[in-house]
């Protein structure tokens, strides 16, 4: 049971990554058009790493990296 509420707070949290990036988005506007090609690449790494922690069964690394990349393909929609 205890598992299912870390479950759960995880995904909150992932919620939480699409307000995050699109605020960092309006704030750092110069930053994205210098660094499009990086970010594009991170959010590549993390979806690839969180696929192997996915079939690991790490969960803390899953969720991290899956808002790593959630944060930062917000920004890029901006």
């Amino acid at each position: 049971m205890q598992q299912i509420y870390q479950f759960l707070l995880g995904i909150l949290l992932l919620i939480l990554g699409i307000p995050i990036g699109n605020i960092l988005a309006k704030v750092t506007k110069e930053e994205l058009k210098l660094g499009k090609k990086w970010f594009n690449f991170l959010i590549i790494v993390c979806f690839v790493m969180a696929f192997i922690f996915l079939i690991i069964g790490n969960d803390i690394l899953l969720f991290t990296l899956l808002f790593i990349a959630i944060v930062t393909s917000r920004s890029l929609k901006k």
